[in-house]
């Protein structure tokens, strides 16, 4: 992989701000008097098993679960610390990304694990379909991370922003580490 980047998701501090990256992807909340819970539903277990090490990580409580669909999930146990997050991406039932938002190594990271995917010596990570609206501003703040990517899919299940070339493929690598310790995750992380 080669040498990690400075800003690197594995010399970074772990913080509960990196559960933004789930908010990026497909990422939910939901809000009770005791506070707020993240959950995320993804492809595949070991999606929702990395996430959970990687939430927990953060200062967050995890776990898996499986949704009533029948698809894997990681989510985090109901926290009033997780509040001042979930409120500047949710506004009322509608996800927003927060004003001027840069996705951090560690939050990129998350975002990876949770929607990124191969694509033909590209790299896409996955979009909120449900969310149209993040899709352009989340495509910008990819962009003050330092990584340009394409907006690709708008009009289908599968939107995303697509990283292509040496240089940026190279960025994102930096930034996100090395994939989790699963043998599945190794074929669906970025490589240049």
């Amino acid at each position: 992989m080669g040498q990690l980047s400075f800003f690197s998701a594995e010399t970074d501090e772990p913080s509960l701000a990196d559960l933004a990256g789930l908010f990026a992807a497909q990422g939910q909340s939901s809000h009770t008097p005791a506070g707020s819970r993240v959950s995320i539903v993804v492809a595949a277990p070991w999606r929702a098993e990395a996430l959970v090490d990687e939430i927990e990580r953060s200062g967050a409580r995890a776990s898996t679960a499986v949704s009533d669909e029948g698809s894997s999930m990681a989510r985090t146990e109901t926290s009033k610390a997780l509040e001042s997050l979930t409120r500047a991406w949710i506004t009322g039932a509608v996800k927003t990304m927060p004003a001027g938002w840069v996705p951090s190594p560690r939050a990129l990271r998350l975002w990876t694990i949770a929607a990124g995917r191969p694509d033909e010596g590209r790299y896409t990570l996955g979009l909120d379909p449900h969310a149209p609206e993040t899709h352009a501003p989340l495509a910008t703040a990819l962009m003050r991370a330092g990584i340009a990517p394409t907006l690709v899919g708008t009009r289908g299940a599968s939107p995303g922003l697509r990283i292509a070339g040496r240089r940026r493929l190279s960025r994102l690598v930096e930034s996100i580490g090395a994939p989790p310790d699963h043998p599945a995750a190794f074929a669906a992380w970025p490589t240049v």
